[in-house]
């Protein structure tokens, strides 16, 4: 799966997109927007596939998009459901709790021309749990999965949340998926849905990427870093410290750099480098997609030197 070469890549954020009402205002969010956004700071053609409403929260999101540099082609609009919302409120230790509202926009996502087309196009494609709640999306989703090319790389990043999800969505998923990315309370979740053993993180990382064929298994660990497993090697590493102003999108920004690094060919010691500092950038900043321009951000991230680099 992992190729070298440097080209730019169309990267596809494929599920939820919504807005985050946090106390401080509504920011636009999901996982899918956080990820495109951030694989297009890495210089690839970020693209977000996803479903609003015909509502004013759904003509705030195309023009966030643009502010972004995101594409909106594949962003459907719903005549009928509205724009999804998330109520979230963030702890002392910016840690959010959500509330995530249901029958929007996006628990209707459809198998589109437009869609086709970007299966058919798309390097690389993160999906996650969220989104196939519903099971009108979770066939559309599944469907764009298996239409890709046989060498594009699918990502499943888990992101459990509430009680939207089953085993059947998660044995799914990880039957499709190229790259399986999930936080270390997540992990023996996951197992114990598919029916398979829990014992210590690291064969619990193994164990999963047998049992599911994995090139690659990533376990994030908040401010303690993250685990790689492939299956040749392991890789740990420690995180780095920060002040975090909210945690909302430095999942997403560490799987974005995952991405970005493991298409290329990087060994798992630079992804988990890179990821890491990535992801610790982006809660030390407010919200999930801060304002940084490309050529900043490589810079920081993508040059000898930078602090990304360290």
């Amino acid at each position: 799966m992992p190729d070298p070469v440097t080209k730019p890549r169309t990267v596809v954020g494929l599920g939820e997109l919504l807005w985050d009402l946090l106390p401080s205002g509504k920011q636009l969010g999901g996982a899918p927007a956080n990820f495109a956004y951030v694989s297009s700071l890495f210089g690839n053609r970020g693209v977000v596939a996803s479903r609003i409403g015909r509502d004013a929260l759904g003509n705030q999101t195309v023009v966030r998009l643009a502010t972004l540099s995101l594409e909106d082609s594949c962003v459907q609009r719903d005549q009928s459901h509205a724009t999804g919302t998330v109520g979230i409120e963030i702890d002392q230790h910016g840690q959010p709790t959500f509330t995530i509202f249901e029958n929007v926009a996006w628990d209707h996502l459809e198998w589109t021309p437009d869609w086709q087309k970007l299966a058919a196009e798309a390097d690389i494609i993160c999906f996650g749990s969220l989104a196939q709640r519903s099971e009108e999306s979770r066939n559309t989703i599944v469907h764009f999965l298996k239409t890709t090319r046989e060498d594009a790389l699918l990502i499943f990043d888990v992101n459990l949340r509430q009680s939207y999800f089953s085993p059947d969505v998660l044995r799914g998923s990880l039957q499709l998926a190229d790259v399986a990315k999930l936080n270390d309370a997540e992990l023996p979740v996951v197992l114990a849905n598919c029916g398979l053993p829990v014992r210590n993180e690291l064969e619990n990382a193994r164990v999963l990427r047998q049992e599911f064929d994995l090139d690659l298994v990533c376990v994030t660990r908040g401010v303690h870093g993250s685990l790689l497993v492939s299956e040749s090697e392991s890789n740990a590493h420690p995180g780095y410290k920060v002040t975090v102003s909210d945690t909302i999108g430095a999942g997403d920004a560490f799987t974005a750099a995952l991405a970005h690094h493991f298409a290329r060919g990087e060994s798992l010691a630079t992804i988990n480098r890179i990821a890491n500092r990535v992801g610790s950038w982006v809660a030390s900043l407010p919200g999930a997609t801060p304002r940084i321009s490309r050529e900043e951000f490589q810079r920081q991230f993508m040059t000898p030197g930078g602090v990304g680099q360290v």
